[in-house]
């Protein structure tokens, strides 16, 4: 099998891994991956993920990997708050939810970061097509709720200090879903953060 081959059977994944590889090639020769990444044609993401070095790796593309390289995971936290415009900063690290264990990767084409959530939790995504793949990324309810219950904020200001836009917020929030997932969560610390939130989105 020639690399050209290769390209072929897998120019659809934007990332894919040795697993990937090995159901279309069994028996597939892994030294050609290094091979290949020395020819500049791949980039390793993590150990056992790759992707084509050519083509466009902008935000979507990179939540797509973060939700791949690590899963079952969906976008969330502050990415998912920042992509509602939420928030007014840009995120740097892509930040997710899994039900796996806290993790973090420093890669070639970004930082992700994974918060453990309880399996009963991880709901309240939704899939978002992007040209030809799929990824996973939080409702702007649950993105709240999965921030507040993870992100240590006791006071008024602390709240205050994330700059959240409050007519954005009116806007895309449904206050009815919120309230129904906080009470699947049924954290009193979150639901005291929530209301605080709700305090200043409406001063």
């Amino acid at each position: 099998m020639n690399y050209l081959e290769f390209e072929k059977a897998l120019k659809t994944f934007p990332v894919f891994s040795v697993k990937d590889i090995q159901k279309r090639f069994p028996g597939f020769d892994s030294r050609r991956l290094v091979e290949w990444q020395q020819k500049g044609y791949l980039k390793k993401i993590k150990r056992g993920y790759y992707c084509f070095r050519e083509g466009e790796h902008g935000e979507k593309f990179l939540q797509f990997a973060a939700n791949k390289i690590y899963s079952p995971s969906y976008i969330s936290f502050e990415s998912a708050l920042s992509f509602y415009n939420l928030i007014p900063e840009g995120v740097f690290t892509i930040t997710s939810a899994t039900t796996r264990n806290t993790a973090s990767y420093a890669t070639p084409l970004g930082n992700f970061s994974y918060k453990h959530i309880k399996p009963p939790l991880f709901f309240g995504y939704k899939l978002m097509q992007e040209k030809d793949f799929v990824l996973k990324i939080a409702e702007p309810e649950k993105a709240l709720l999965d921030f507040f219950y993870i992100k240590k904020m006791n006071n008024l200001e602390e709240v205050k200090e994330m700059r959240f836009n409050e007519i954005v917020a009116k806007e895309i929030v449904s206050f009815d879903k919120l309230t129904k997932y906080q009470r699947i969560f049924n954290s009193k610390t979150a639901d005291k953060r929530i209301r605080m939130f709700i305090q200043v989105i409406n001063a």
